[in-house]
């Protein structure tokens, strides 16, 4: 019975929530919390369907009507039966699906109670203040009319921003084998041969190893499995037998892998246009002819699939994971993990990497707060604009991270059962709002954490220029995140003629990419158990030690900085006459914090990516002061300043096409015009992208006319985006204006693959997204920004602080863990799991971050 007339006026006011509406009931706002993490759970406005903890549910109004929602999670009886007895071992690598891990829905009852709350601001509007609560339930429901009814079931049952936010479930590398297209009429050779059932007999025909065997359906070969990049593994007789009789026989199956289920099997075709696993539907039939009948064969080794689900017990994943060792779980400050939202691995390393209190400069900005619900960038943003406000997300991401508020308890720690509700923490609306308008970053694949790193910073900063008013203390010099760990790099370059020298400065970066020159590798030997090479063919034995290359950082540092020698260099002095030109990098400047990218993943020969399987030699204390630039020295003469700034190689904002990148294109025949057009529209430097444009664009009819002069033909107000790559993109794009690539080439500072990538995730509505632009531009650009603010410098010396790892076969798949120093100890981040490590992996790392050692204990005082 409603006792207030308040309270009846305040139901009147009630919605009834749509599909179309956005309604948040698993989640506040501006926090964490959820139903379950207290009993007062959220409240969710009847009016704007947005669920808040109940002291922030009138950030934008006096008054409202609600509903409380909260949540307690009780075990069930099949939770607790199979935490008596062995689960299933899981098949394939997923969660949710046949043959996968387990999904925790069936394990646990959820218990579910409601009820309608008034609300008012009380105290000069700095508290919330309860007008009436009224159970909301079976028995009490139908006290209340239909239309308060209707809203109230609609907001209960609605799915939810979180479900439409996630994906439930995940599959690792799951694509179906292809058929083999050789499989229908593989020639057959009658030569009498007949395989016997007897495993004991199997042996390969080259080397007589009785392991890891592969069957040739052609001739009847049994091989040994490839080598291994090290000279371990198989014999490769299978693969060499295929080569040496012509590459007629393409096809082998794994002898071992045979049973009645045919489709288990391992197939594999050697073929250069297949060269991988297959699918043989005529397999059965082809075995018979060798004699082995396929439902009397009993499986004898493992498949090349469940080694991949036993990714656990390999050398990387052990090594990176630590899975081997008993590690000490550990919560609270700084010590909160982050549920994985299905392939959301790299995400999570990432944000425990910026935001958990390793960088303490982004704690301070975002993660410093009397309480999780209590931050200055909450202030004046309503609930309904906050899930899409980054600023907020990414102080509710830090808060939660720095604070210990969701932390469990050592009890749960230490149990058997799964964490409760109240500190699983689900970064589904940090992810939404810095990846929603990005074309991979918003999907449910598995993602690269250094792209995803440049991707976030890069937002962070357009939203702290767009909201400086928002943070306390700015006076018109504010420093963006991306600050901290921005450099420079200055390339020196010789003139083979007459020995002047160029110095050219890069454009800012936070990622200093290093390749790994595997001519410096050394063979180190190692136990067994620390490594297990997965691939296709490969079983070791327990007792046989493995040889790994091992590199040394500094080799990969010294061959970032070798000298390159530069073919057919135009230099702008000699009136762009050609000469060799010895090019020599180095670092401009030293950041506070400096990001490695180790470059463990190249392309193949064939165009696809191929892991370079090596330890890297690395320490944890490190002097980059060799590799700082010295400017022009005394006894240098340089290329004259006047002439390189009338070099018509340059776009509106300075940067230039590099010089190199157009020597290599200009070597295959193209005109000087074709290639700066090609060079243009990639960014500049990518030379295999610049190859497609042109491949694709030579035969334009403006392929080799000059490019426009943007000084002489952009309006005023875009004198900051290159006419010539608004040109490119249009011709390239075919289905956008000049305006609408102009504006999106202006909103991504010039980057033409970003600006691509922006229009096609807008396509949708695009109007309404180029309006939004000009309405939200800030007077305050990221280059003006980067002209204002210096970067930061001092001594050379690093000490390592965190490292994210990667396991898999390339960065768009596998798996993220992250490791971060706390104290004298290192702790790993599995995402959920949180634990002391008891040995880093340190040759392992995809990334590494170092801070100045002169920067420790001491913050920068513009964060």
């Amino acid at each position: 019975v409603i006792s207030s007339t308040v309270m009846e006026v305040l139901l009147q006011r009630a919605r009834v929530a749509t599909a179309n509406d956005t309604v948040l009931n698993s989640e506040c706002a501006y926090s964490f919390h959820s139903p379950f993490t207290s009993d007062k759970g959220i409240v969710v406005s009847l009016e704007t369907f947005m669920g808040t903890v109940e002291d922030l549910a009138l950030s934008s109004t006096n008054d409202g009507i609600f509903i409380r929602i909260v949540k307690k999670r009780i075990s069930t009886e099949t939770e607790v039966m199979e935490r008596k007895q062995p689960t299933t071992v899981p098949k394939k690598l997923g969660i949710g699906m046949d043959g996968g891990f387990a999904s925790e829905s069936d394990k646990f009852e959820i218990v579910a109670t409601y009820s309608l709350v008034g609300l008012k601001k009380s105290g000069n509007g700095e508290s919330v203040e309860i007008i009436e609560e009224i159970p909301y339930n079976e028995s009490t429901k139908f006290n209340f009319n239909d239309e308060i009814r209707k809203s109230v079931e609609s907001v209960i049952n609605h799915s939810g921003l979180a479900v439409q936010q996630d994906l439930s479930v995940w599959q690792l590398d799951d694509e179906p084998n292809p058929v083999s297209k050789y499989a229908a009429a593989l020639p057959f050779l009658d030569n009498g041969k007949v395989i016997s059932p007897d495993p004991s007999t199997w042996k390969c025909e080259a080397s007589g190893e009785a392991e890891n065997l592969w069957l040739n359906l052609s001739d009847g070969y049994i091989g040994g499995g490839r080598k291994n990049w090290d000279g371990s593994g198989g014999s490769n007789g299978a693969l060499d037998h295929f080569l040496l009789t012509g590459e007629q026989y393409p096809l082998v199956v794994k002898l071992g892998t045979i049973t009645s289920d045919i489709d288990a099997a391992d197939c594999y075709s050697y073929a250069k246009d297949e060269d991988g696993p297959v699918k043989i539907p005529n397999l059965a039939e082809l075995l018979e002819k060798r004699g082995i009948k396929v439902s009397a064969m009993q499986k004898t080794v493992k498949s090349t699939a469940e080694l991949e689900v036993e990714l656990n017990a390999t050398y990387a994943f052990d090594a990176i994971t630590e899975a081997g060792a008993k590690l000490v779980p550990v919560s609270g400050p700084s010590l909160q993990g982050l549920q994985n939202l299905g392939n959301s691995c790299y995400l999570n390393s990432v944000a425990q990497l910026l935001f958990s209190g390793t960088i303490p400069e982004l704690s301070k900005r975002y993660g410093t707060a009397d309480s999780v619900i209590e931050h200055v960038l909450f202030q004046g943003i309503s609930a309904k604009d906050a899930i899409a406000d980054l600023l907020v997300q990414t102080s509710k991401l830090s808060l939660a991270l720095t604070s210990g508020t969701f932390a469990a308890p050592t009890s749960q720690l230490n149990s058997d059962e799964s964490l409760q509700p109240q500190h699983r923490l689900q970064p589904r609306m940090f992810k939404h709002v810095i990846a929603g308008d990005h074309v991979e970053f918003r999907t449910g694949q598995q993602q690269d954490a250094a792209h995803f790193a440049q991707h976030l910073l890069e937002k962070l900063d357009g939203a702290e220029l767009g909201g400086l008013q928002r943070f306390v203390g700015y006076d018109g010099d504010f420093y963006p995140s991306s600050h901290l760990f921005s450099f420079r790099t200055t390339t020196r370059l010789v003139c083979s003629m007459d020995q002047k020298i160029k110095y050219k400065e890069s454009a800012l970066e936070i990622l200093l990419s290093l390749p790994i020159p595997m001519d410096k590798a050394v063979m180190i030997e190692e136990e067994p158990e620390q490594k297990r090479q997965k691939s296709e063919d490969v079983q070791t034995k327990d007792e046989e030690a493995t040889s790994v290359p091992t590199v040394s950082f500094f080799d990969c540092l010294n061959s970032w900085a070798a000298d390159t020698t530069l073919n057919d260099f135009r230099w702008t002095h000699l009136e762009n006459a050609v000469a060799k030109a010895t090019s020599t990098t180095t670092l401009s400047n030293f950041p506070r914090y400096l990001f490695f990218q180790i470059q463990r993943y190249t392309m193949g020969d064939d165009w696809t990516p191929k892991k370079l399987d090596i330890n890297l030699d690395i320490p944890f204390e490190l002097d980059m002061t060799p590799y700082k630039s010295k400017g022009a020295q005394e006894g240098e003469t340089l290329v004259p300043a006047e002439k390189e700034e009338t070099h018509a190689n340059a776009d509106s904002e300075g940067n230039q096409i590099d010089e190199g990148a157009l020597a290599q294109l200009m070597e295959m025949g193209f005109t000087m015009n074709g290639c700066k057009r090609a060079l243009t529209a990639v960014g500049g430097s990518n030379v295999e992208a610049a190859m497609s444009w042109v491949f694709e664009h030579n035969m334009d009819p403006d392929f080799n006319d000059p490019i426009p002069d943007a000084k002489a033909t952009a309006p005023s107000n875009t004198q900051d985006v290159e006419e010539g790559t608004v040109m490119s993109l249009v011709e390239s794009l075919g289905c956008f204006t000049f305006d609408q690539v102009r504006a999106a080439l202006k909103h991504t500072n010039g980057a033409a693959d970003r600006a691509a990538d922006w229009l096609f995730s807008h396509m949708d509505d695009l109007d309404s997204a180029l309006a939004s632009l000009v309405s939200n531009e800030s007077s305050t650009t990221c280059s003006d920004l980067a002209k204002m603010v210096p970067l930061d410098d001092g001594e050379g010396k690093y000490t390592m602080i965190g490292m994210i790892s990667h396991i898999g076969k390339n960065t768009g798949s596998g798996h993220y863990v992250a490791h971060m120093k706390r104290g004298e100890k290192w702790v790993i981040f599995n995402d959920e799991k949180v634990a002391i490590s008891e040995s880093p992996p340190l040759a392992h790392a995809y990334l590494y971050l170092y801070q100045r050692k002169d920067t420790i204990g001491s913050l920068h005082s513009k964060y």
